[in-house]
């Protein structure tokens, strides 16, 4: 089994909920931070059960700041600063350009970059959509439902190498999605 650093995941998990601060997930009073913790625990669930990485601390702490640079005001600097060269790579990896002129574009891109990153940033991707399929907001209908579904089965279809202990857990979600429709 691959061990994290704990005073590492402490300091990130500090500053992700310093980032995040008064951010909550879409259509709750629940706060951000709580998907993020998700996250990070499915990573840690699939290095606990055999994945095998180099860098588990850039899993962890690419887990909690995933969606930092994405859904804050932080940029790629500050987290360069703060936490190193290759933790900064793979959450702007993970993070999607609004500049694109689709969310199909904007997901090839993210796709593409993440691919070019350590295993340890693939499972980062794997772990947040399986944590984002949970049931949708209230306001997506059934045709947004079914795209998610699509989505998610697009990142599973690029990423499943990396983690065959999260592909399949993804794949269950992917499945039984089918719920909500």
């Amino acid at each position: 089994m691959a061990a994290w650093n704990q005073d590492l995941y402490t300091k990130t998990w500090c500053f992700a909920s310093e980032v995040h601060l008064g951010q909550k997930l879409p259509g709750s009073e629940i706060s951000y931070i709580n998907h993020l913790g998700n996250v990070a625990q499915e990573v840690m669930a699939a290095l606990a059960n055999g994945v095998a990485v180099d860098q588990p601390d850039l899993a962890v702490q690419c887990a909690l700041l995933h969606d930092t640079i994405e859904d804050t005001d932080c940029t790629f600097e500050q987290v360069l600063e703060v936490f190193g060269a290759d933790v900064a790579n793979g959450v702007m990896a993970l993070s999607k350009y609004a500049s694109l002129a689709s969310k199909e574009e904007m997901m090839a891109d993210s796709l593409n970059r993440i691919k070019q990153q350590p295993k340890e940033v693939w499972i980062v991707k794997l772990a947040d959509r399986i944590s984002n399929l949970q049931k949708p907001p209230a306001h997506w209908d059934k045709d947004k439902m079914q795209r998610y579904q699509q989505e998610a089965q697009r990142i599973h279809d690029a990423l499943k190498d990396a983690s065959p202990f999260l592909a399949q857990r993804l794949q269950g979600k992917i499945d039984g999605y089918v719920r909500y429709m």
